[in-house]
């Protein structure tokens, strides 16, 4: 079996967040795809069939399989664009999240996805502790977004990840208003035994509408202040948010199972 590791939402190795991809002909087991997963140990480990119309769409973290992954889609499109089928310019994903779109636009891989809901919820003594800062709003959808008062507070975060386990959210994001960029944010997720993600596409579906409404824009360019970093450019579209980002593979192997 053949997989391949994509940087994604960056065009430099080491960068962005690594997503492996594995393009079957026939689905395995769950089992198996989740050791394999497990095995990677990164955030997320995509798997995909090709369907009459499109690709079957999977995604599984080191600990279970989630909804809806951003950059390991991403990650797919670049190796079908790439390597199965290099003059498809539209991708079709169906997934436990729906149908989802991909456009090749140029070095961009332009995500059409679902938007998360901005149900805006009380701050807390615990968020505070968690994170270490006092957001200044909270919302809540299958995400914990908090909203902290400048882009040196996010990129400061020293969160006690203990504690971050007893908040609700799949992930907890925390972004703020950016200087060279309309936002920025760091995103973890302690449920999914990931930290620290490196860059999110996912939880951008809720960061994105929130600074497109804050900032009365319909077009947003976000930048993930992890370690690693990344860029996504996001567009907001009634209740759809369009993601692009640019990939990069890192490496091809082979998995002798």
């Amino acid at each position: 079996m053949k997989q391949y590791i994509v940087d994604a939402f960056t065009d430099k190795v080491f960068k962005g967040n690594p997503a492996a991809v594995c393009i079957l002909e026939a689905w395995i087991s769950d089992g198996l795809m989740q050791n394999i997963a497990k095995e990677n140990n990164l955030s997320e480990t995509a798997f995909a069939v090709k369907e009459d119309e499109g690709y079957h769409l999977r995604w599984f973290t080191p600990n279970g399989e989630i909804d809806f992954c951003g950059h390991a889609t991403l990650g797919t499109s670049y190796v079908i664009a790439n390597f199965m089928e290099p003059e498809c310019k539209t991708i079709q994903f169906h997934t436990m999240s729906g149908k989802m779109t991909v456009d090749v636009v140029g070095d961009l891989f332009e995500m059409d996805f679902p938007g998360y809901h901005l149900n805006e919820v009380a701050v807390t003594d615990k968020m505070t502790q968690a994170i270490g800062a006092r957001p200044i709003a909270a919302y809540m959808d299958r995400d914990l977004l908090l909203v902290v008062d400048s882009e040196e507070t996010v990129r400061g975060l020293n969160p006690n990840h203990i504690l971050m386990k007893d908040l609700e959210g799949l992930c907890v994001a925390v972004t703020a208003k950016g200087k060279d960029y309309d936002c920025v944010s760091r995103v973890f997720a302690p449920d999914l035994n990931v930290l620290e993600d490196p860059v999110t596409g996912s939880t951008h579906c809720m960061i994105i509408p929130y600074w497109a409404k804050e900032l009365n824009k319909k077009s947003i360019t976000a930048f993930q202040a992890s370690e690693r970093t990344g860029v996504l450019y996001g567009e907001l579209k009634n209740d759809r948010v369009k993601i692009s980002g640019k990939a990069i593979l890192f490496g091809i192997s082979e998995i002798l199972t």
